[in-house]
């Protein structure tokens, strides 16, 4: 065997070279992995801590004070002393004006899914090809989203009114047979809600099917079109499978959003017509029942009710829904 071929064995023994004037030892290598550790937890603290408080600040505690006073029956004056225990609670369920109000919610979360759904991904396709004045339909079409609901809820308001635009529209155009009382009709309030939320939120969905049709390869329409592959059949094998992931993502904010429904409701049905015209909602009700009745304890409970729904309907479309991508994004490191 050769020198070069030789091998030396290092042991621990061998740890410390000294110099003259100084010395350096083997420990003080193994000390920086651990100063790195502390100044990488310090960095990490330094930057979510403010994060972290506001997070405290204006959601933990808010929601803890809401569990609180839905134990009185407090006027929101002074200390809460009249201990009530589940008696708000009980009431809540039992209340014909909250379940019509959560029965409700369960129809727009579902009628949003099945009209917008299918109206957001025609035209994310549509403005995914090259044509022209794509750019400006894409704005057109997400302008809505970034409209203030009081404008909109007031707009609205005021064209559907029975003496409003739209139905002097029809009646100027010979269609007088079709004007309706499109807020106060319990068979239309609901269908005239679910256009105005259509009409607010569709630009938003198309916006993050456009986003994930972006992420789609070229390559694989390329490949099927080769192999003689239709139009709509490239649409169901490639499109929207490869789509799964933004729409469950768009469905799940579509759900929590319209679980806690108030702002366009409130607006434009008031406090009194959403529940005979059929558009009340869990947080009109809260506010309804809560706020305007000067019952904050009351309305802390029905607060509390809603963040519980609305928890327990996150956890389940998380764990049955969103599982796949949840567990496809998180990958274990390697040593």
């Amino acid at each position: 065997m050769s020198v070069s071929e030789r091998t030396y064995p290092v042991t621990d023994a061998v740890v410390s070279v000294t110099e003259e004037g100084g010395g350096a030892s083997a420990s003080s290598p193994s000390r920086r992995p651990r100063h790195r550790s502390w100044r990488t937890r310090a960095e990490i603290g330094i930057l979510i801590g403010p994060a972290l408080i506001v997070f405290l600040a204006f959601v933990i505690f808010p929601v803890v004070m809401a569990a609180y006073y839905g134990f009185f029956s407090w006027s929101g004056f002074g200390p809460a002393t009249d201990f009530v225990g589940l008696n708000n609670y009980i009431v809540i369920l039992s209340d014909p004006a909250f379940q019509a109000a959560l029965w409700h919610n369960a129809i727009i979360v579902v009628l949003s899914l099945v009209i917008q759904g299918p109206i957001a991904i025609g035209l994310a396709l549509l403005l995914n090809r090259k044509m022209r004045g794509q750019s400006a339909i894409r704005v057109l079409i997400f302008v809505p989203y970034v409209i203030a609901e009081v404008v909109v809820g007031t707009g609205w308001s005021l064209m559907l009114a029975t003496n409003g635009a739209l139905n002097d529209f029809l009646e100027k155009i010979g269609l007088g047979a079709l004007t309706q009382d499109w807020l106060s009709n319990p068979d239309l309030a609901i269908w005239t809600l679910m256009g105005i939320i259509t009409w607010k939120y569709i630009g938003f969905a198309v916006i993050l099917m456009l986003a994930g049709l972006q992420g789609i390869p070229e390559e694989l329409y390329e490949a099927a079109a080769i192999d003689g592959a239709s139009y709509w059949q490239i649409q169901r094998s490639i499109t929207l499978p490869l789509l799964g992931p933004t729409l469950r993502i768009w469905a799940f904010l579509s759900i929590i959003g319209s679980l806690q429904l108030f702002d366009l409701v409130y607006i434009i049905w008031g406090q009194y017509v959403a529940s005979t015209a059929g558009t009340s909602t869990m947080a009109t009700y809260m506010v309804v029942t809560g706020r305007n009745a000067g019952s904050f304890g009351y309305g802390s409970a029905v607060a509390v009710v809603i963040f519980l729904i609305s928890l327990a309907v996150a956890l389940v479309y998380q764990r049955f829904v969103l599982r796949r991508d949840t567990e496809g994004a998180v990958t274990g490191g390697a040593n």
